[in-house]
């Protein structure tokens, strides 16, 4: 299946609820609980996870909820979770995905790791500025594609803008990300301290209430 037809498949108001919740968990979704999330039965909650897979949009697991093994232990439950697949559409057809490798490449091999923080940390600061007064941290981030999740003042993100990057060039484009960030947060006026905390499967970058980091 094509990009285009991929990302089409979300263009169904069911499919986008169901998509969007598995997205935003930090956890591997079930069908029960994506149906209930999106407000429909758990059959036809089945039949478009399914085809989401199909899509490469989202992957399958199998595990079983109670935790047990051997006979007895019941069938393992399929469950949903946040494909690693990219999907991108250009028209006409562009490649800033190449251009932005090059980029990175001259930088890095340059040693460009500070300038290239300070246009970040400059880019994010304008950003927040401009959205001051109508956008929070974590709205900001949502907007912006991090996929943010809130908990005991501590902003963890599910996914990094950059991760293609990233991979290829982590102390180069994580420390960009981080300038970037910072720069946000400044921008927007809030108290907030940003820092590196990389996990797996999370943007290595988190955002911290500054009352939660000095208690």
């Amino acid at each position: 299946m094509s990009d285009i037809e991929a990302i089409a498949l979300l263009q169904d108001p069911v499919r986008r609820r169901l998509y969007d919740h598995v997205v935003a968990q930090d956890h591997e979704v079930g069908r029960n609980e994506a149906a209930e999330a999106a407000g429909v039965q758990r059959t036809l909650a089945a039949f478009h996870l399914d085809k989401l897979v199909e899509a490469g949009l989202l992957d399958t697991v199998y595990r079983r909820l109670s935790g047990k093994s051997g006979p007895g232990a019941g069938r393992p439950a399929k469950l949903y979770r946040r494909s690693a697949a990219e999907h991108e559409v250009s028209l006409p057809p562009r490649d800033y995905r190449t251009a932005a490798t090059l980029l990175a490449e001259a930088a890095d091999g340059l040693r460009l790791d500070g300038e290239l923080e300070d246009a970040a940390r400059r880019h994010g600061r304008a950003a927040g500025e401009a959205a001051s007064g109508r956008a929070d941290v974590a709205a900001l981030l949502a907007e912006r594609g991090y996929a943010p999740v809130v908990e005991d003042g501590v902003i963890r993100m599910r996914n990094c803008p950059f991760h293609a990057l990233a991979e290829h060039f982590p102390p180069l484009v994580c420390g960009m990300n981080l300038a970037l960030l910072g720069g946000l947060v400044e921008g927007l006026g809030v108290a907030a301290t940003v820092r590196m905390d990389p996990r797996p499967g999370w943007c290595c970058v988190t955002v911290e209430n500054s009352k939660t980091n000095e208690s």
